[in-house]
């Protein structure tokens, strides 16, 4: 039989958690039975254990371009995915249909793919507890109660004040996405999990022309909340943003070749933390072999000020999670204390494997899909050095502020990203401002070189998605302003 169970958290915890999981799903067909007989076919062929992850997300979006709105869409998805776990292996099947036939026909699926040598069902009849989680993004209002012409006057504003804004403006994208999607997940060990998660995102590109010349730059801006995301400070940053990137690109030019130090700016730089070097500390990479910190657990990787986070509980960050799509609670996970690498990010596979507790990494794009360790909001902390005696102890380097169109080898770390936006830094100034520079490194050896952390940590609001086995699922980054002693520019020889 189907109780409650509180489980003490930090926050407060979800308000009707239990009765609301095991209703919103019931309207589905979905209820005890249903997993009893999914968990007798998943478990019929031996695993040390099984889940269900059932989905049910709504999703819109409506663009304007050239002044006129150019689309809006909307989707539905429903189904549940069922995993078969043996030691390291896994079998996996989905469905769309939450027939008890369908689902018993999945959960066989599973079954033959991790056919293992232990015993047949391992699955006893048992109660099932719904577990309480702490409430990470809590909303003020919901999107389901927003009518299109409501969001349609948000779009036309913008519109007409970023053309108004400077003459070399001639054309203007925004785009306004929300979802909402619930999430059921359910332990062969009996427990239940349910979520609802909330995001919200805006962006806003344009083009300036002056003569010949024509450029385009935009600005995003997610969170996990409803309606009420959309307030006038972001309205505001995310017009001034979007007009300043983009006539910037007007006066910059690249930046020359060759080996110098890099200033990596506050905030959006974390992207090449979350992808240079972030990716390596997942530990299915380091469980394969495949990263180059597979052995460097408790060992100096980084000089000493440098410590990395991966955390899913900042409240309402587009990376914030209450729970993993493992049922795994949320947490703030220390990956690197003090230039010591002290974590992996683990989802209940890869923690079996080295016999730890899960982090609270495992995630998945939708029920289609296993999950995999995957990061949430991956940031560097805060450092000792005012932020304009980092751009002053450099001679002649570069000043990376925005990236773009980035690839990166997860083995070994190496890395090409194009800055679209900085300066260059001549004897301790900020002077010509770059554009489309390439840099090229490796994330490891990128580390060992940041020799100043800034005291000015900063968190990117922008709509990052993170993309890993043909999966994607939203992140967040943030990063103080960081010395890189070296590193390659491949821009333009001198």
């Amino acid at each position: 039989m189907i109780s409650e169970h509180a489980h003490k958290a930090g926050e407060a915890s979800y308000k009707g958690n239990a009765e609301e999981g095991i209703a919103y799903f019931r309207a589905f067909g979905v209820d005890e039975s249903l997993f009893r007989a999914a968990f007798a076919a998943a478990l019929s062929r031996g695993g040390d254990w099984a889940d269900l992850y059932f989905e049910h997300g709504i999703s819109q979006s409506i663009s304007l371009k050239d002044h006129k709105v150019d689309s809006a869409f909307s989707s539905i998805g429903l189904g549940v995915g069922i995993r078969v776990v043996s030691g390291d292996q896994q079998g996996y099947a989905y469905t769309e249909d939450l027939s008890k036939d369908a689902v018993v026909r999945a959960a066989s699926s599973a079954a033959l793919i991790a056919e293992s040598q232990s015993a047949a069902s391992r699955f006893e009849s048992q109660g099932f507890e719904v577990q309480t989680r702490a409430n990470r993004y809590p909303i003020s209002q919901e999107w389901m109660d927003v009518e299109v012409a409501q969001k349609v006057p948000l779009l036309t504003r913008l519109d007409e004040e970023v053309m108004a804004s400077d003459q070399r403006i001639s054309k203007v994208n925004i785009g306004l996405g929300h979802s909402t999607t619930a999430i059921l997940i359910v332990e062969s060990t009996g427990a239940i999990h349910f979520d609802r998660l909330p995001m919200t995102r805006m962006n806003l590109s344009c083009t300036a022309e002056d003569g010949e010349q024509r450029e385009s730059n935009g600005y995003n801006l997610a969170g996990r909340e409803g309606f009420e995301f959309i307030n006038e400070r972001r309205l505001e940053k995310l017009k001034t943003e979007a007009v300043n990137r983009t006539l910037f690109l007007l006066d910059a030019e690249q930046a020359p070749a060759g080996s110098m130090p890099v200033v990596l700016g506050a905030g959006s730089s974390g992207i090449l933390l979350h992808e240079a070097i972030g990716h390596g500390m997942e530990a299915d990479f380091n469980r394969k072999g495949i990263s180059i910190y597979a052995d460097r657990l408790n060992t100096r990787i980084a000089p000493k000020g440098v410590t990395i986070v991966d955390d899913g509980t900042r409240q309402h960050d587009r990376g914030a999670i209450n729970l993993d799509d493992e049922g795994v609670e949320g947490q703030r996970t220390v990956l690197v204390e003090d230039g010591i690498l002290r974590s992996y990010m683990h989802d209940r596979i890869s923690a079996a494997h080295y016999g730890v507790k899960p982090t609270g990494n495992g995630r998945r794009e939708s029920f289609k899909h296993t999950p995999v360790p995957r990061m949430r909001s991956t940031y560097m902390c805060a450092g000792k050095y005012d932020p304009q005696e980092i751009i002053k102890s450099v001679k002649r380097g570069i000043y990376a502020e925005t990236f773009t169109n980035g690839q990166v080898m997860i083995g070994a770390g190496d890395f090409t990203f194009y800055i679209k936006t900085g300066y260059m830094i001549e004897d301790g100034k900020l002077t010509r401002p770059i554009k489309d520079t390439n840099i090229i490194g490796n994330g490891p050896e990128v580390l060992e070189r940041t020799d100043m952390v800034g005291s000015d940590f900063e968190y990117d609001e922008g709509g990052w998605v993170c993309g890993k086995d043909g999966q994607s699922v939203p992140v967040s980054l943030g990063m103080p302003t960081v010395r890189v002693s070296e590193m390659t520019v491949g821009g333009v020889n001198a």
